[in-house]
């Protein structure tokens, strides 16, 4: 079982930056691949990124790539995602995820939370 928390939402300008995290409870966290996930107001929950338990392959969104940066310090059994030149259309709620391992299904999610990026 893990539990994930998600931290580091919140209000900024169009081309800022922000820093989630993601803090991950139990055990092993380094056997879980992990996800970064959002959804706008009325819109599906699409996919960001991904990072192997490893931290050693990445993979992202085209709508992000060069723009956000996923990584994880299984010592601290966290998720980051870093995001640069913010612009509105990345205004959602921002979820992350872990996938058990050798599957691609996430099967624990965080709460979510919010950024709104402003013009």
């Amino acid at each position: 079982q893990v539990q994930l928390v998600e931290f580091g939402g919140g209000l900024v300008q169009a081309g800022g930056s922000l820093r989630l995290s993601c803090a991950a409870s139990g055990r092993s966290f380094s056997n879980y691949a992990m996800g970064w996930f959002r959804q706008a107001p009325g819109k599906e929950r699409d996919f960001i990124a991904r990072i192997s338990g490893s931290g050693g392959s990445t993979y992202y969104a085209d709508s992000v790539k060069g723009r956000f940066t996923i990584s994880r310090d299984n010592a601290k059994n966290t998720v980051y995602l870093q995001m640069n030149d913010l612009k509105p259309e990345d205004t959602a709620v921002y979820y992350c995820a872990a996938s058990r391992p050798g599957s691609l299904k996430y099967a624990y999610w965080g709460q979510g939370t919010q950024v709104t990026v402003s013009s």
